[in-house]
């Protein structure tokens, strides 16, 4: 995909332009994208308390059970959000998901250990350890660089 930006002083509100050969899903995510304002707040359920978290606390959130849970600093909260929704309010360049029950906060992680054969062993910096799933670690990889 190619993007182009122009800038132009006397355009008062911006504009997008789409010049495609035909309808393609990724067209219509990017539809769908700029369409809808998703909000980046994010809350969670603790001690009975609805409480907002910050995103720059955020370790990971994670699936199980059929419920969605958010891991930070100060502890675990229940989310109510599916782990999709949770993907659109989080930003791309620093939330990554890993697996289809997990995505985690790239700024919180202290290493990648490529080591075990056929997936990567991810250790947060407060001392926690995940595994990226075999369907993720060429996005992982790719994310790495290597």
């Amino acid at each position: 995909m190619q993007v182009e930006i122009k800038i132009d002083a006397s355009c008062a509100e911006p504009k997008v332009t789409i010049h495609t050969a035909s309808m393609t899903e990724e067209v219509c995510r990017i539809l769908n994208r700029l369409s809808e304002h998703v909000p980046e707040i994010l809350s969670g359920i603790r001690n009975e308390r609805t409480e907002v978290i910050e995103q720059e606390e955020l370790i990971r959130v994670y699936a199980n059970a059929g419920k969605v849970f958010a891991v930070t600093e100060t502890g675990e909260y229940a989310v109510r959000l599916r782990l999709y929704e949770i993907e659109e309010r989080l930003p791309a360049n620093k939330f990554v998901r890993i697996s289809n029950s997990e995505i985690i906060n790239l700024r919180k992680v202290k290493n990648f250990d490529l080591s075990f054969t056929g997936t990567i062993c991810v250790e947060f910096k407060n001392g926690t350890k995940t595994f990226v799933s075999r369907r993720y670690v060429s996005k992982i990889r790719k994310i790495l660089g290597i």
